[in-house]
């Protein structure tokens, strides 16, 4: 069309081809189809108090300028919140460079501000996402109550661990999250451990409610139990009963007899000082490079720590009066064996990374037996996180209610000279939505794909003017060579072509010497025309050049051209180029006979 016309409406959407032919002959066609009639506006509905709100680019610079620009848009007040939230998670493409700001209106607009001052955002990792379920230590008064009255998923999930529990104990697990008047402690092991196998179960299903689908589990001691159960290798009452009948018989027959030791040692060095308390002292878990857990006879157990901790070693007590992992288990074998015998483990839907055997174990083989020996052996969690690290797995997730083992793994990532991300999901004090949405967006800056629609609006009421893409405008044109001399004032003339530097016409012969300098750092292009790794000047640059020189006498036609040796480049090197033309004979024709040599050859050496 050459001017506007009338497009009257069809029964059928209209559409329109639009065609463009480019100069370059790049040729590319759209059709462009009727946009479907508007829907009507969703009614009004409160916006929530909380909102992620989503930002990526290309560079740091354009993330935070993107962040200054949305940061106008939403203190101006002519957008809703929920609506500018919405369009950034869903309306943009994720780039490379990412940050998430949680809050109101007013938490966004001072963040983002801040952030465009002097933020930078963490690279997206490309790798697997692993699911992480630690063993016992997480916990405090009052962990998750918040997100139990704020999250409808959560709490959904709680209630289905409670119901599980509830054949095998005799209090409820909502009461014991909520501190209810008359609900047992956390300080009994029969109680806090199935409570945090309830938690971790429950936030690695709020973490899929968001989209986010581990790729691999991985479980610390009786963090196995739960891993196993989202891995899909426990049914829900399977886990269950594994967690609550174990964590009673250590509460029945364990308890008071043994005491447990974090120390700051690599494990070959704590090895080293077991040796002097035959047996009384063992390792009961490996977590990184430099922290190890031991487990044993509580008067040893004092006995390194003071030891350790006179010489500056990191040692402290943990808060448990028996010895899991220690020799002691065994005398609560053969009860778990009978009270765990009815379980039934089926291959999981995820890979299940076992800390017992470090590696991938089919889940089919998690029976009474296995559940015994995880709660006997050695957790070599170390060793596991480095077969994860080779498998490719580059983002952790802590499925707990505070992070406990987020060091151990990054500690262990920078022993193997490998960037990984390790997140949490709640924190100590932090049990509440923020605290969740703001882990949340962690993974997400780090690459982890999540889908934002359950924090959010609906959808927008009407368009919602996003700011454009703050491109980072640079120059890409191949500059001249720069540096030359200006030949005229050493009496050359300019040759004006790429290869040719000067050219100079001979007194009395009527001779034309032509000069130039070639390398691949002032000619990079010249570096596509390699044979068998070694690249060479193109047969067709010779013509090129010969034919300027003609031009440059007014003879425009080659009639022979015979290349008697290549003429090699090498990466660091340049060569010199000289073209000499006889004066012309009785037809007008002229030879020519081109020569080089390496530019930092002798002054003697033959061209």
């Amino acid at each position: 069309l050459t001017e506007a016309q009338q497009w009257p409406a069809l029964e059928r959407p209209r559409r329109a081809g639009v065609s463009s032919f480019g100069i370059s002959g790049t040729n590319a066609h759209v059709i462009l189809e009727q946009a479907p009639p508007a829907e009507e506006p969703p009614v009004d509905v409160p916006e929530p108090e909380l909102l992620p709100w989503v930002l990526s680019a290309r560079t740091d610079q354009a993330l935070r300028e993107q962040a200054a620009r949305v940061a106008d848009v939403a203190d101006d007040g002519s957008v809703r919140a929920g609506d500018l939230a919405y369009a950034l998670a869903t309306g943009r493409a994720l780039l490379d460079r990412r940050t998430v700001i949680v809050g109101d209106r007013s938490d966004f607009v001072a963040g983002a501000r801040a952030f465009a001052g002097n933020g930078t955002a963490p690279g997206v990792l490309q790798g697997g996402t692993v699911f992480v379920f630690p063993g016992q230590g997480s916990q405090w008064v009052g962990m998750a109550v918040e997100l139990l009255d704020s999250s409808p998923v959560f709490a959904e999930r709680v209630g289905e661990c409670g119901v599980a529990l509830s054949e095998f104990v005799e209090w409820r697990l909502v009461d014991v999250l909520r501190g209810v008047e008359g609900a047992p402690s956390l300080e009994r092991v029969d109680v806090v451990q199935p409570v945090l196998w309830a938690v971790m179960v429950s936030l690695a299903g709020l973490w899929r409610s968001f989209g986010v689908v581990p790729d691999a589990v991985i479980g610390h001691s009786q963090g196995e139990i739960a891993a196993a159960v989202v891995a899909g290798g426990l049914s829900l009452r399977d886990g269950a009963l594994v967690v609550a009948l174990r964590s009673l018989a250590i509460a029945e027959v364990l308890a008071g007899r043994g005491a447990m030791a974090s120390i700051g040692l690599p494990a070959e060095r704590v090895r080293e000082r077991l040796d002097a308390y035959d047996g009384r002292v063992s390792i009961a878990t490996v977590n990184g490079v430099s922290s190890v857990v031991v487990s044993g006879d509580p008067d040893a157990v004092d006995d390194l720590v003071a030891a350790l901790s006179a010489e500056e070693v990191r040692a402290k007590r943990v808060n448990v009066d028996y010895a899991s992992h220690s020799a002691q288990v065994e005398l609560i074998e053969q009860r778990l064996r009978d009270d765990l015998a009815e379980v039934s483990p089926r291959s999981s839907t995820v890979p299940f990374y076992s800390t017992v055997t470090a590696g991938v174990l089919d889940t089919a083989g998690l029976d009474a037996g296995y559940w015994y020996t995880n709660l006997r052996q050695t957790v070599r969690f170390e060793e596991t996180t480095r077969v994860l690290l080779r498998a490719g797995m580059r983002v952790f997730l802590e499925c707990s209610a505070h992070p406990v083992l987020t060091m151990g793994v990054e500690e262990t990532a920078a022993d193997a000279g490998v960037e990984v991300a390790a997140v949490g999901s709640l924190r100590r004090g932090e049990g509440g939505l923020r605290r969740w949405l703001t882990s949340l967006g962690e993974a997400f800056v780090r690459g982890v794909p999540v889908d934002w629609s359950s924090a959010l609006p609906a959808r927008p009421r009407g368009e919602v003017p996003l700011p454009t893409y703050p491109f980072q405008r640079r120059r890409y044109w191949i500059d001249a060579t720069s540096g030359t001399t200006d030949v005229a004032s050493v009496g050359l003339g300019a040759a004006g072509h790429p290869l040719w530097g000067a050219s100079v016409a001979m007194a009395e012969s009527g001779e034309v010497l032509f000069t130039g300098r070639i390398s691949l750092d002032t000619h990079p292009w010249l570096a596509d025309h390699a044979v068998n790794g070694t690249v060479l000047l193109p047969g067709a640059a010779f013509v090129e050049m010969v034919l300027h020189a003609g031009d440059h006498v007014g003879l425009g036609h080659l009639e022979e051209l015979t290349l008697h040796a290549p003429l090699l480049l090498a990466e660091r090197a340049a060569v010199q180029v000289q073209l000499l033309m006889t004066a012309a004979d009785e037809s007008t024709r002229r030879t020519v006979s081109v020569h080089s040599r390496a530019e930092h050859a002798e002054a003697e050496q033959p061209w």
